[in-house]
């Protein structure tokens, strides 16, 4: 009797591990009717991939990334290639004839590269001032392989935006979004084209807005977010998971060159009335009342009694100047401008570039004890001094 119970327990033994061994290596072996004979595990499968052109009205909805943002934006997203510096002599390398040439031999022509994205089907591009200043000549490759020369339109140093135009038939274009629309948390795509290796989309989220005080530009208040913003990005497209643009890729908070999770953009409502002012007037029009600013601090604030905390500290007023004109000496503290208030710096410049030239604007100061109300004729702002090509 122990010996068939042993028999037993061995066949059984045997014909387990054969089946087992069968249901995962062959598992149609051990079908009835169709159906498998039994599930040794449950498993979340996801929906078939949608056929090459079916609509979306076709395919039952399911989460499937940021694909459709990213393949709505990627085709006006452009590489731009910027040539500056002098030409290359082309004898400049021969040693016998380095007399006649001298320094010119080691001359060599620099190539920028960067981003850029077409907003108008009309050809027209936003990128950053610091991808094509200087430059001779800048190249334009779009993601369908066509190549074009670009004729800058106007720059504008103190936002470090540029607008550029190509002449193209059938040209994609991105949908303008609202920045001011945007919250932290947002999902967005950047997209550009970094060291030169060819388009490439990194996705994060907005980690902050209006972000300033960064030494980029004059005007600041960026976009900052962690999605990976390296060299060559500079130009390119922030867009939202609806594939509109949001913001201008344009700097990095680096170390080392590479990604650090912290990347600023310009928001597309800056960029945007940037461009409108170059292509309407070739240059954009701000306020300006002639005034040298510097934060308020603590110390000074204390030393000098005063009843605020927040504002900005006039240091210096040029003379005859709308400021001048207009009462503001040194050491008074602005605190309001047209009504809203100043807290720092950057506030006070973006306010005062705000304001229509030719208008008269109120300014909330602070002077010793008493608060005054000054009333300034605003003039334009000189544009500033333009690199020269080479």
């Amino acid at each position: 009797m122990r010996r068939l119970w042993l028999i037993f327990s061995q066949a059984a033994t045997v014909t387990l591990a054969l089946l087992f061994v069968v249901g995962t290596l062959k598992p149609q072996w051990l079908l009835r009717d169709g159906q498998p004979l039994t599930e040794v595990v449950s498993l979340r499968t996801a929906a078939p991939a949608p056929a090459p052109g079916a609509s979306a009205g076709m395919v039952q909805a399911s989460f499937s990334g940021y694909a459709g943002a990213a393949r709505i934006a990627s085709p006006a997203v452009v590489s731009v290639i910027a040539s500056k510096g002098g030409p290359v002599e082309p004898h400049g390398q021969d040693p016998a004839l380095r007399f006649f040439f001298g320094d010119r031999a080691n001359a060599q022509q620099q190539t920028g590269f960067g981003s850029g994205v077409i907003v108008s089907p009309q050809g027209i591009l936003l990128t950053n001032n610091h991808v094509v200043e200087s430059a001779r000549e800048i190249e334009v490759h779009l993601a369908d392989g066509r190549q074009a020369r670009a004729e800058v339109v106007g720059a504008d140093p103190e936002t470090d935006l540029a607008v550029l135009r190509i002449r193209l038939d059938r040209l994609p274009s991105l949908t303008l979004g609202r920045s001011a629309a945007l919250q932290v948390g947002d999902v967005v795509l950047a997209i550009g084209n970094p060291f030169n290796v060819g388009q490439t989309v990194t996705s994060g989220i907005i980690s902050a807005l209006g972000r300033q005080g960064l030494g980029l530009s004059t005007f600041e208040s960026f976009i900052q977010t962690d999605a990976a913003i390296n060299p060559g990005n500079s130009g390119g497209a922030l867009v939202d998971v609806q594939g509109q643009l949001v913001g201008i890729n344009t700097a990095i908070f680096s170390r080392s060159g590479g990604n650090l999770g912290i990347g600023f953009a310009i928001p597309v409502d800056v960029a945007r009335q940037v461009m409108e002012g170059l292509l309407r007037d070739g240059r954009v029009t701000r306020g300006w009342i002639g005034v040298e600013p510097r934060d308020l601090s603590p110390e000074f604030a204390e030393n000098f009694k005063l009843p605020i905390k927040d504002g900005v500290l006039i240091t210096g007023v040029l003379r005859d100047g709308p400021a001048s004109r207009g009462g503001l000496r040194p050491g008074d503290v602005v605190v309001s401008v047209a009504g809203s208030p100043v807290l720092n710096t950057a506030q006070l410049l973006n306010a005062v570039a705000a304001l229509k030239p030719g208008s008269s604007a109120a300014l909330g100061v602070q002077r010793g004890s008493q608060a005054l109300q000054l009333n300034l004729q605003v003039a334009q702002r000189p544009q500033p001094p333009r690199r020269p090509p080479g």
